[in-house]
């Protein structure tokens, strides 16, 4: 008797070592998934903004990695600068303020251009001949592999006058680095190397 005794003791023993190493093996687990989860929640609550909207209400903003957007506004800067460099109205000062806007995205390779055109007197012939420059830009290639990151832009010019419409492709070719981000260049790019590839006249149709 006294030898099953302590053999059901002993079973006992291992009975409760079982039930003791499966409760520690379950608070394990409810620690780890209560940790995990508080550090989503807080991970979530860090992606929210509240913006105070004119000091009358609180609008709920979600915050990004910057990097996921820099492709689109790379392409969205430079898609900017061509549309001032290149849209022109018959109204100097008007060609004057998109002009200097403009500069403000690149580098002295565009004010080239710009003293270039000048000189020929191409701007005095816009505002003399009451010419209007509008500029579509069809794509813009982007490859953001290498830095500076390289861009292509693939572009359509009307020059509207009041005999016929003239329509040209516009094809130009950058470097792209980043900048400082401010009034004058928000997107936070500089555009080095600018040149024209291509800039030849596709049709002309009479008015």
């Amino acid at each position: 008797m006294e030898f099953k005794s302590l053999k059901n003791i002993e079973s006992s023993f291992k009975q409760i070592r079982v039930i003791a190493f499966a409760f520690l093996v379950l608070c394990a687990g409810i620690t780890g998934y209560a940790l995990w989860n508080s550090y989503s929640f807080a991970e979530a609550q860090r992606q929210k903004i509240y913006v105070l909207d004119e000091g009358k209400s609180l609008m709920l903003a979600l915050s990004q990695d910057l990097s996921q957007n820099r492709p689109v506004e790379a392409k969205e800067h430079v898609k900017r600068f061509h549309e001032l460099f290149f849209t022109l109205s018959p109204d100097r000062s008007a060609i004057e303020s998109n002009i200097n806007r403009a500069l403000f995205l690149v580098d002295k390779s565009a004010f080239a251009y710009y003293q270039d055109l000048q000189e020929k007197g191409y701007y005095n012939r816009i505002v003399s001949g009451n010419i209007n420059q509008m500029l579509l830009v069809d794509s813009v290639a982007l490859d953001m592999e290498i830095y500076p990151y390289r861009m292509k832009t693939y572009a359509r010019q009307r020059i509207i006058r009041e005999s016929n419409i003239t329509e040209r492709s516009l094809v130009t070719h950058c470097n792209l680095i980043n900048s400082v981000r401010s009034d004058n260049n928000p997107h936070g790019f500089t555009m080095e190397k600018f040149e024209i590839i291509e800039n030849r006249d596709l049709r002309t149709i009479a008015r």
